[in-house]
């Protein structure tokens, strides 16, 4: 019969439950698609600057709310109380 000490010890692997990776990596794969979504607004002419491609709606706004997003859920994965079984 094992006592509550040896348990624990047996149990003290990870840090976290499985779920709780599980929704590491999707925020993760969030915070990468914020990234993303970032990238673009190049001008092949140096003497050219397109106002319109590189401060567009998707650069300036939805792109950083994705990453923010994708932070705010790590957080939230990371705190997240795994359950027991």
């Amino acid at each position: 019969m094992a006592s509550k000490k040896e348990e624990t010890i047996n149990k003290a692997g990870f840090a976290l439950g499985k779920e709780n990776y599980k929704l590491l990596i999707i925020g993760f794969v969030v915070i990468i698609v914020g990234f993303l979504l970032m990238i673009g607004g190049k001008s092949d002419d140096p003497n050219v600057f397109n106002k319109d491609e590189i401060f567009s709606f998707r650069r300036i706004t939805l792109a950083p709310l994705v990453v923010l997003a994708g932070f705010i859920f790590e957080i939230w994965a990371i705190m997240k109380k795994p359950k027991e079984d």
